[in-house]
């Protein structure tokens, strides 16, 4: 994910402080990875020398100087770019459980075994991201099948892989 980007775009409804800012980060996009102050701040001095912010106003008071910050002509068209470009797929062709499941084939270990572990941490979190998904709104409830359709991938190629366990044992101890 783009934290630039994501907070260019909240800035598109309206200037906001940095504070603002991390809360509506958190809010929309930051369930299972909230974003530390230090790195809202360090990404809007970099927007600001890019040009992609301004500072739109200052507050004093009783602590630190607030910034409020506003997008720019130049940040609203790095925003539109960023959302016209379509994302890479990710081929997962490094995988730790496949390097894992030849391994074990290689040193004579059961990698049925490592497929039954794995299968069954699969299917915990496909427990815990349904039950996340029955309470949680319909944006979550998104990111929760986002999830969810990742691991029923996974499942399908451990059932595939453990089908094709004494082939595969053939192939690589050749």
């Amino acid at each position: 994910m783009s934290i630039g980007h994501t907070l260019l775009g909240l800035l598109e409804s309206g200037p906001r402080h940095g504070y603002d800012l991390k809360r509506a980060f958190d809010e929309k996009f930051g369930h299972d990875r909230p974003l530390h102050y230090g790195q809202v701040y360090s990404t809007m001095s970099r927007l600001l020398k890019n040009g992609f912010v301004e500072v739109d106003g200052i507050e004093t008071g009783g602590g630190p100087e607030r910034k409020r910050y506003a997008i720019t002509e130049a940040g609203i068209t790095d925003v539109e770019q960023w959302l016209a470009t379509p994302e890479k797929p990710e081929l997962y062709l490094q995988s730790t459980l496949y390097t894992k499941v030849v391994l074990a084939l290689l040193t004579h270990r059961d990698a049925a075994d490592i497929l039954d572990t794995q299968r069954a941490e699969h299917l915990r979190s496909m427990r815990i991201l349904t039950e996340r998904k029955r309470r949680g709104d319909l944006a979550d409830q998104l990111i929760c099948d986002h999830a969810l359709f990742h691991l029923e991938a996974d499942l399908r190629w451990l059932e595939l892989t453990a089908a094709r366990l004494d082939k595969l044992r053939e192939a690589v101890t050749r």
